[in-house]
């Protein structure tokens, strides 16, 4: 059956029309969440093995990745398979069988996106139908007229255009329409911004291709260098629509569906990424924030919290919380920290996200690097000479801890 694409004229007038009946969906809380990243699984079986680990483990949802850089770990009706599945079809469908072995064992699943990285890499994409081949206007040009250079980073779409806000929305339908996911959680809403994607020191601002100008010229009567508070101010706005947009679908398509977004945790740096994530929050453009409270120190961990919670939000914020890199401490002191700050979150918002499963447990990708990648994590928070690898010590403090909560309520 051909794939029918929402219209913004359609959605708005559904907007219209279905307004006085929709209800927010309801998020489980408390939440206990883990995110697991497109690297930490090759198999049906790994798949299987990560959502017994998580519900073992006393986790309640699973922030399972499924696109990373407009390409897709599930059978999609408009992107390619991703490049670290072959590019082809690998003859399973992850996305499927992650539902599937998430809801056998009681877990939500959140299906994770990466939503404005276009590609990944130095080098282009071989497939021709890869965003970065198929549509390269779509991408961000600066004031002189080049093309963002591929780097080690993310090379972005542009969110200022209407088709490429229109063609994220369609991905997204297609992904919750088809899929029994209980949520849609949206990364890198945001312009990627940072080094290396903008040079440091380099000038260089993005998006200057002539359309772009020339919808902020009609809205606005300006050119960027006239008023910059204001160009910043106007590609703040149509990532804001983007996420209004994404969120109408996703009422209108399954009003049960929770849609959820990775923030940040000070304002400030949030705008400087065109991120307005206190407004999406406070308009209810999406139904739960997660904060990416990346620290080691506990007491830092829980100002960030407070920070959020000062604006009463009218949303649920999970905390999110990475297992850091704690130099001098032993294995045992930087997961003690670890676990005051899921105890930290805990206790003021009732929920919390760990970054990432491979953090926590072993993976394939890294027993196919030959443990390079763990020995590398280790080598920042614990001597060579220490008898266990620091995930072993990681399970042993954190897992019952978190079992306690989920059996506890909490």
């Amino acid at each position: 059956m051909e794939f029918h694409k929402f219209s913004s004229l359609c959605l708005g007038a559904l907007v219209v029309i279905l307004s006085g009946c929709q209800t927010a969906p309801r998020v489980t809380t408390p939440m206990r969440a883990i995110w697991v990243t497109r690297y930490e699984y090759k198999t049906p079986e790994d798949v299987t093995r990560i959502m017994a680990d998580c519900q073992q483990g006393g986790f309640n949802a699973v922030l399972f990745q499924v696109r990373g850089n407009g390409t897709a770990f599930y059978q999609s009706k408009l992107e390619p398979w991703a490049e670290e599945l072959g590019g082809t079809d690998p003859g399973w469908d992850p996305l499927a069988v992650a539902c599937q072995e998430a809801h056998d064992r009681g877990l939500e699943l959140h299906a994770w996106v990466n939503v404005m990285p276009g590609w990944h890499g130095t080098e282009p994409p071989e497939d021709p139908e890869q965003l970065y081949n198929k549509h390269p206007d779509w991408f961000w040009y600066d004031q002189h007229g080049d093309r963002q250079a591929l780097s080690s980073f993310y090379v972005s779409l542009n969110p200022c255009l209407p088709e490429v806000r229109q063609y994220l929305v369609d991905v997204y339908h297609d992904l919750i329409a088809r899929y029994d996911v209980d949520g849609l959680h949206m990364d890198y809403i945001r312009f990627p911004n940072e080094p290396p994607a903008i040079p440091q020191g380099s000038g260089i601002d993005y998006p200057h291709d002539e359309r772009t100008l020339a919808l902020y010229k009609h809205e606005t009567g300006l050119t960027p260098d006239e008023n910059k508070e204001r160009w910043s101010q106007w590609r703040t706005e149509q990532v804001t629509k983007l996420v209004r947009q994404i969120r109408d679908m996703v009422h209108q398509t399954k009003a049960d569906v929770v849609l959820t977004a990775a923030v940040g945790t000070n304002p400030k740096s949030s705008l400087a990424h065109f991120r307005d994530d206190r407004r999406w929050a406070r308009e209810k453009l999406v139904d739960a924030v997660l904060p990416m409270n990346y620290v080691d120190d506990p007491a830092e961990f829980g100002k960030r919290i407070d920070g959020w919670l000062a604006d009463k939000p009218p949303v649920p914020v999970i905390p999110g919380l990475w297992f850091g890199r704690h130099r001098g401490m032993s294995p045992e002191e930087a997961t003690e920290a670890v676990r005051q700050e899921i105890e930290m979150a805990a206790a003021k918002t009732g929920n919390f996200c760990v970054f990432s499963y491979g953090s926590l447990f072993n993976t394939p990708e890294r027993a196919e690097r030959g443990g390079r990648a763990e020995r590398a994590e280790a080598a920042s928070s614990q001597p060579e000479s220490a008898p266990r690898p620091i995930r072993e010590v990681r399970r042993e403090i954190l897992l019952p801890y978190i079992q306690e909560l989920a059996q506890g309520g909490g």
